[in-house]
């Protein structure tokens, strides 16, 4: 049975914001190797439009940034969404019954499947079907944009932390 997981990185006021600051080195090697590890992912459509990025190899990336890039393409995803007509390769489009093939894909599969998006992750939250949340906080504190939690934090309990890198701190907890 899979497990669905959300994790994101923020700021220390618990922002989202990928312009905002970057994983350095350790953390994007763990990144690479976290998406690498992965069943798939589940996307809103939002999240689903920046992570296409990946989709294609572009001249000026690192060789780390082409393995993230292989390593995303590989996997499976699942994109939640009403308004996109078609999704990309080695994608599923979801219009409706979330609920059912979330249910469905973590009675299915092994591993872990991630969530990504901090809305679609609250409405997931909101059916009790999050099994873990993990959050890396990096040292900067950015005064506005998305919230991790898109709406009230649910019960949590923590059950690791660890650090990553130089200077970024992993909160991981399960639903209380």
């Amino acid at each position: 049975m899979a497990k669905l997981i959300f994790g994101m990185n923020q700021s220390l006021d618990g922002y989202v914001d990928h312009q905002e600051f970057a994983p350095g080195p350790a953390l994007f090697r763990h990144w690479i190797e976290h998406v690498r590890e992965l069943t798939g992912s589940v996307y809103g459509r939002r999240m689903y439009e920046i992570m296409r990025y990946w989709d294609e190899d572009r001249p000026e990336w690192s060789a780390e940034e082409r393995e993230f890039a292989a390593a995303w393409r590989r996997q499976p995803k699942w994109i939640v969404s009403r308004s996109l007509k078609s999704v990309g390769p080695n994608a599923t489009l979801i219009e409706d019954g979330i609920a059912a093939v979330i249910r469905e894909l973590k009675a299915r599969l092994p591993g872990e499947i991630a969530v990504a998006g901090p809305n679609l992750a609250q409405s997931l939250t909101d059916l009790g079907l999050v099994d873990e949340y993990r959050l890396y906080f990096h040292p900067v504190v950015v005064g506005r944009g998305t919230p991790f939690f898109a709406g009230p934090r649910p019960p949590l309990r923590l059950v690791a932390n660890d650090l990553v890198g130089e200077d970024v701190i992993k909160l991981t907890y399960v639903p209380a």
